[in-house]
């Protein structure tokens, strides 16, 4: 089977910013991206999307595939980069958000991971609100999520996650899963109280699954010597590979675009039954 290849670059009005979308549907396979990211701190990303999977569980949604952003901005003397994988039914929702409360607001450097913080948890909460109410309003089901990560010169991190969606880091070689409780070890995390979302794959497994609550967590991490790069995927890898296993896979590959296709080609091999998409940030 040929899988072809397609990248979407949408350009906003400041020549500076740049932001990638991947996963509104269309007609191709995979959809994949590398770029090179940060001129202060060798930082580096690749991301790879799998398309053509969620139709198969979930035909109400359109599009069939999830939404990958990346975006950089100047505030002041701070490089910002954005990284987002999600659902591609919130997707949007989160990165206008963001867009709009914290790159076009430009808040001054010494409130940066403030304002991000904020930023970020109003964005989950609203995608989340409106998600609970068009759960209320169409007696859907829905296995949805989302991972995002802002990282501020190279230097700190705040990521947002919510559902199966996860954030790993590696260092020294070791996987630690941000946000989590038994393994988080950054400055701080934020847990914003649960919602009942029904989790299922179709209409037809309605009452044969229980129902999972959408844990919202925000958390902040700094970058140091030891942070060799950052795993964030959908719940199609993480259904079928242990953080440690995603970490000992890629840890040889330098190149973060080919580290994406990796993951998510090990995914596919494991067949996985959920949507597949990996953006992997490399700290050089």
């Amino acid at each position: 089977m040929i899988m072809w290849l397609k990248d979407l670059h949408l350009k906003f009005k400041a020549p500076r910013l740049r932001r990638f979308l991947i996963g509104d549907g269309g007609s191709s396979s995979e959809r994949s991206n590398n770029e090179e990211a940060s001129w202060i701190t060798g930082m580096s990303h690749g991301y790879h999307v799998v398309e053509g999977r969620r139709f198969r569980i979930d035909q109400s949604v359109k599009g069939d595939s999830d939404t990958v952003v990346v975006q950089r901005e100047d505030i002041g003397h701070r490089e910002v980069w954005f990284y987002g994988v999600s659902d591609v039914r919130i997707g949007s929702m989160i990165n206008r958000y963001v867009q709009s409360q914290l790159f076009d607001r430009k808040p001054k450097e010494s409130g940066i991971r403030r304002k991000t913080k904020d930023a970020m948890k109003k964005a989950y909460m609203n995608a989340r609100a409106e998600l609970n109410k068009a759960v209320k309003r169409d007696d859907q089901q829905f296995s949805i999520g989302s991972v995002s990560a802002v990282v501020i010169n190279g230097e700190k991190m705040v990521i947002a996650v919510m559902g199966d969606y996860k954030a790993v880091v590696c260092k020294n070689g070791e996987a630690r899963q941000l946000g989590a409780k038994h393994q988080y070890t950054g400055r701080s995390a934020l847990r914003i109280p649960k919602v009942r979302v029904q989790a299922c794959g179709s209409a037809k497994e309605a009452g044969k699954r229980p129902s999972k609550r959408l844990e919202l967590v925000i958390a902040d991490e700094k970058v140091n010597s030891e942070t060799e790069f950052i795993i964030l995927c959908s719940n199609g890898v993480w259904e079928v590979m242990k953080n440690q296993e995603a970490v000992n896979l890629i840890r040889h590959i330098d190149d973060p675009q080919e580290a994406a296709e990796c993951l998510a080609r090990e995914a596919l091999t494991r067949l996985s039954k959920s949507s597949i998409a990996c953006l992997v940030i490399r700290f050089d």
